[in-house]
């Protein structure tokens, strides 16, 4: 139990410390791309299915996502050897590592109590660590599949792809600029039904490499095919979250979000903490509480970017400047563009 938790333990901290780099790596490509062209968020050039790209074009961009490749391979390879229960949690280390070089390279300034926040992270992972279920041996896909189809599961994914659905078709192009837990809410459920494929996939994997086939499996490319779409949608609207909203503020929320999520689904699916003590389950939630206390912390004392007004249907924001022509039209405009002297400027400080 412990060779194979330590693995995971290693490779989950490799993961952490890829991942968060990537964080900001992509942001600043993000950056560099967005002062070029449409940002990745643009609603308008979203809905109208054009354009909002742009990074896909900045060198920079790609670095974060082979940096973040990386980090998911070694994340994929951690949750072969040990339970998801022990693995998520760890993500934490990259909120810490996040939010360090968020510091020094895109001047997000870490105040003292930022720093407070990285330690609750520390000592919750510890507890978590110490705390961690055994992994249960898994023989073949068809095993992992058993488990996967579940009415209790079922039930689970059913509810996640509703959600999903909601927040992408109806909230995503109304209050995705505004509310950071629509982007961040789509990548953190999909995200639990990415792990428990990839764990599938991973666990096949080894179990071929071994000499056991499981390529032969239907099962084995459908839980292919479900990573692959899963993974493809969280780097969206990833992007358009780091595009939109303060990366300090990112990184904790999605990270406690997609824990969460992840921890439930697995415990559905898997069972993890079937066998285990009252003391070591209780231990394991506090050291959970622990690292969401430390995101909390982190979450405080930072201030989140202002969203982009990208149209006419945007709510108000305060400070407004209203622009009236010669000929009686009006006209909004952000104060902060200026005011043009062929205007008369009226201004109010906040609409309601």
């Amino acid at each position: 139990m412990y060779s194979t938790n330590l693995i995971g333990f290693i490779l989950a901290v490799v993961s952490s410390a890829f991942i968060g780099s990537s964080f900001i790596i992509k942001k600043k490509g993000l950056k560099k791309a967005s002062a070029s062209g449409p940002r990745a968020s643009d609603r308008l050039m979203v809905i109208a299915g054009v354009g909002g790209y742009g990074y896909l074009l900045e060198p920079l961009w790609w670095v974060g996502m082979v940096t973040m490749i990386v980090g998911e391979i070694a994340n994929f390879v951690a949750y072969v050897y040990a339970p998801a229960v022990l693995v998520t949690p760890l993500g934490a280390l990259s909120i810490i590592v996040s939010a360090v070089l968020a510091h020094f390279l895109l001047k997000e300034k870490l105040q003292k109590m930022g720093i407070l926040g990285c330690l609750l992270c520390i000592v919750g992972s510890t507890m978590i660590v110490l705390h961690a279920p055994e992994e249960k041996t898994i023989n073949s896909v068809t095993e992992i599949w058993g488990l996967a189809i579940q009415p209790a599961f079922l039930l689970y994914t059913a509810s996640v792809v509703a959600v999903a659905l909601v927040l992408i078709l109806y909230c995503g192009p109304n209050y995705g600029q505004t509310n950071i837990m629509v982007y961040i809410g789509i990548c953190s459920i999909i995200g639990s039904l990415t792990v428990m494929s990839v764990k599938a996939i991973g666990i096949a994997i080894k179990l071929t490499i071994e000499g056991q086939n499981q390529a032969k499996y239907f099962q084995t490319w459908i839980f292919a095919t479900v990573s692959v779409t899963c993974i493809i949608t969280q780097l969206n609207y990833l992007n358009m979250a780091l595009d939109t909203f303060n990366t300090s503020v990112v990184s904790p929320i999605y990270y406690a979000m997609f824990t969460s999520f992840t921890i439930l689904a697995s415990v559905i699916m898997f069972k993890d903490y079937s066998g285990q003590s009252v003391s070591s389950i209780a231990s394991e939630l506090c050291g959970f509480i622990t690292v969401l206390s430390g995101t909390a912390v982190l979450h405080s004392t930072r201030e989140p970017d202002t969203p982009l007004i990208t149209d006419l249907y945007t709510p108000l924001s305060p400070k407004v400047s209203w622009y009236i022509q010669g000929n009686g039209e009006v006209w909004k405009q952000k104060d902060e563009d200026g005011s043009n002297p062929g205007f008369i400027t009226v201004r109010q400080d906040y609409f309601k």
